[in-house]
């Protein structure tokens, strides 16, 4: 079985997909696949480097890698050294970049293993050329200016320094430098004044690295929602996340044709009849206002359904819409049926594709005040992952 075939959740030390959790996450690796080709195709000849990072956004890292190298993605990103090692020991050998990369990291066996490291600052150069003497190999590197997002990279001021210092390291055998990046603070809000400061600063700090000799592979700045709305900040390479996974950076826009790769669902645990006036769950937040049926819902807040949907959060039972009746706990909730039955055992989907006209993660996520990424990254450890294609 190849790398890109294993079932299961991609990483971690138990083998949740063997366990019998009523509740489990469905994974479309066909519509990861046509969302990266989407993505392609609207990015023009850029190159696509997909973002796996948070066990692909909590989809599964290794099998969702596999779909979107399918797609046609030629590079891997994620945040940290030991996810970029984690797809190497799952016999990914592309180009992964790990981009949040911080003092102390394993950064001897990173370079040993190909791993390309985003690096912003003089002083985790130094240490990533030290590790390269140590591993007897030059290390890849993609130099990150700060543009305007005030999180990692190199401020206009600093940015000369360190490109003189990669260019000294590149020239003793030391480093490679693949890239010049940075990130987008408002792409999804194309009118925003900051997409125009960044855009322009981020084409500054090129030019100035190119006249100073740095020749580099990939110059790359878009997001998901720069890859799909915002021509001028594609360059050589995009790097979509939420998008490969068929939700929407940025919800307001027009819908690019994405399609929701995971689809959460669970069992009815135990239904019974009870009298109006009846207290549901923690704290009574929620009253039965006459004689009705209630099911069990064997998933909480543990599981990733968000403690702030008790009483909002929607669901399909039954083949309708129910609602979350009173508190989410940590291993299960109630909904209200009304007069119609649902069997024990019968299937609930929590959110998905909206096919059978259940509720989307975008829609959780705005019952909730949050973003789509947040409701499926917190789907818990303990829900097993099935890949589907």
């Amino acid at each position: 079985m190849s790398w890109a075939e294993k079932p299961g959740r991609g990483g971690g030390e138990a083998d949740w997909g063997t366990m019998r959790y009523p509740t489990r996450a469905l994974v479309e690796l066909s519509a990861i696949r046509e969302n990266v080709r989407l993505i392609r195709e609207t990015a023009g000849g850029a190159e696509v480097m997909a973002m796996v990072k948070a066990d692909g956004y909590g989809h599964g890292a290794v099998a969702v890698a596999g779909a979107a190298l399918a797609g046609g993605a030629g590079r891997l990103g994620v945040a940290y050294v030991e996810e970029a090692l984690a797809l190497r020991e799952a016999g990914i050998d592309v180009p992964v970049m790990a981009m949040v990369c911080t003092p102390g990291d394993e950064y001897e066996r990173a370079v040993a293993r190909g791993v390309d490291l985003g690096v912003g600052g003089t002083r985790l150069l130094e240490e990533v050329a030290a590790a390269a003497g140590l591993a007897g190999r030059a290390a890849r590197v993609h130099l990150a200016v700060d543009t305007g997002m005030t999180r990692g990279g190199a401020t206009a001021d600093a940015w000369p320094q360190l490109v003189d210092q990669a260019l000294k390291a590149q020239a003793s055998g030391q480093v490679e430098i693949i890239g010049i990046w940075s990130h987008m603070a408002c792409a999804d809000e194309p009118d925003h004044p900051s997409v125009a400061r960044q855009t322009r600063a981020f084409r500054e700090a090129v030019e100035l690295a190119e006249r100073s000799g740095v020749r580099p592979e990939v110059r790359h700045l878009a997001n998901s929602a720069a890859a799909l709305y915002l021509p001028d900040t594609r360059w050589d390479m995009v790097r979509p996340g939420i998008a490969i996974y068929g939700l929407s950076p940025a919800p307001g826009l027009p819908d690019p044709g994405l399609r929701p790769a995971m689809t959460v669902t669970s069992r009815i645990a135990f239904a019974k009849r009870v009298a109006a006036g009846s207290g549901v769950s923690y704290g009574h937040l929620y009253t039965t206002s006459k004689d009705t049926n209630v099911a069990l819902v064997p998933a909480g807040y543990a599981d990733g359904v968000p403690r702030n949907g008790s009483n909002v959060l929607e669901l399909l039972a039954g083949g309708a819409r129910r609602r979350v009746a009173g508190r989410v706990c940590m291993d299960q909730f109630v909904v209200d049926l009304g007069d119609d039955v649902v069997g024990e055992g019968d299937e609930v989907v929590l959110f998905g594709p909206g096919d059978r006209g259940e509720p989307t993660a975008q829609e959780w996520a705005e019952a909730t005040g949050t973003i789509s990424y947040e409701i499926v990254t917190r789907i818990g450890g303990r829900v097993p992952r099935t890949h589907l294609d």
